[in-house]
This record gives structure tokens, sequence and C-alpha cells, in this order.
């Protein structure tokens, strides 16, 4: 892949796409922020997509984040790194060093690693509650019957700024269900942000009230193959 010419290219369909999804859905496109997915891709496509002027990008393990976007701060300030993945507890100080956005916080003891990590490290990144909107025993994020209280943890026991909730929906059916009850209940606990859509179903989450979508795959093309 020609990371200097199809990068650029992919990036200028999918702005164009989230622009037309936002018009149909009476919605300015300003309101959506693109996430680009850069996990397992190179550090050489992040730095053509900085150059195509994507300035959000997001990481699924730490340990890849560490060692792709440290470096690139320097010369570009607006950068902002989402950790999207399921965290374990003994990365949560890692993390909270390196990313600007934690999306993954799903269960009480990674908030309260997080807020230890924060005390430790006086960085407050911005965290998003995961719910596992679909129940699926194979997925990360907060059941569904927990999260409305787990919310409230996380702000008032843990104090965690949480600006927001993420979420992936089962891989199979309409996931528009999923999208709507992720939008009520952001807007019950007065939740400004929704992180909600991937390559796949990115339209259909815009219609429900995105503010954030994740694009991996139609910006970096599919993962290279493991060594």
């Amino acid at each position: 892949m020609s990371y200097a010419t199809e990068i650029p290219a992919s990036l200028a369909a999918i702005r164009a796409r989230i622009a037309e999804a936002c018009i149909r859905a009476n919605r300015a496109p300003e309101a959506v922020t693109l996430v680009a997915v850069s996990k397992t891709h190179p550090q050489e496509a992040v730095i053509a997509a900085l150059a195509a002027g994507q300035t959000v990008f997001g990481e699924n393990r730490v340990q890849e984040a560490q060692a792709k976007f440290p470096g690139l701060r320097a010369a570009h300030s607006a950068l902002r790194l989402h950790i999207i993945g399921g965290l374990q507890t003994n990365k949560a100080r890692d993390a909270v060093a390196v990313a600007d956005v934690i999306e993954s916080i799903d269960r009480p003891k990674l908030a309260a690693a997080i807020a230890a990590a924060m005390a430790k490290e006086g960085r407050r990144p911005d965290c998003l509650v995961q719910v596992n909107t679909g129940d699926e025993a194979q997925k990360s994020g907060i059941p569904r019957a927990e999260a409305d209280a787990f919310i409230r943890a996380a702000r008032d026991e843990y104090g965690l700024p949480v600006t927001g909730l993420m979420c992936i929906p089962p891989a199979e059916g309409d996931p528009r269900p999923h999208f709507a009850l992720l939008r009520d209940m952001a807007a019950r606990h007065g939740l400004a942000v929704l992180s909600m859509g991937m390559s796949g179903d990115f339209e259909a989450a815009i219609a429900e009230g995105a503010t954030h979508v994740r694009i991996g795959t139609a910006i970096f093309g599919h993962r290279p193959a493991p060594a």
C-alpha cells in the first residue's frame, strides 16, 4: 500500500460520506469527529494521515500507542489519541500517560485504577464508559442493566472526567437500536459525547446522533497479516 497516496484519498472519501450522512440527518458535518483507527498499522500510515489533515486517532493497545505517538506530538500539537480497546488494570497508568481520551471504561476495578493513575500522572484524559449494548459475553463493556449505576459511580465515586459513552453493536442485525439505546442513555446522564459507528455502520450511527465515529479499515485498509 502506498500510504502517501492512498490514505489521503481514503480520508477524503470518508469525510465526504460523513458530511453527506450529517446532511441527511439535518446535522452540521462539523458535529461529527472522525477517529482514524490506526491499530496494527505502522507509524508511516499515521504520518500520511497527519499530512492529509487528520488529527484524531484511535488505538486498541496501549503498547502500540506508546510506540507510535509520543514522538509525533512535538510536530503535531493538535494530535489527539483515543485508547479504544479493552484495558487491563495494570495498563491504566500507561493509558493515562499516553491518551487524550480513554473510551473503554467498563468496570469498577478499572475505574478505580484509572482514577489512581490520574492522581499519580497529574493528567486527566477524558473518559467514556463503554456499554455492552448487546450484552454479548465475548465483548467488553458494562452490561446494560448495570450501566446507569456505573456511569454515576464513575463520575461521583471515582471522580473520573466522564464526557460520554461508547459502544460496539453486535456484528449481526440492525445496529440502529443499539445506537439509539446509547443516545438515550447519554441524554439521561447529560453526556455530550457518543462514540459509535465504525467502517461498516458509521452512517447509521450518525443518523442516531454519533459525535465520534471510529473508522479504520476504510481509511488504512485491512490489517497487515501477523508476521
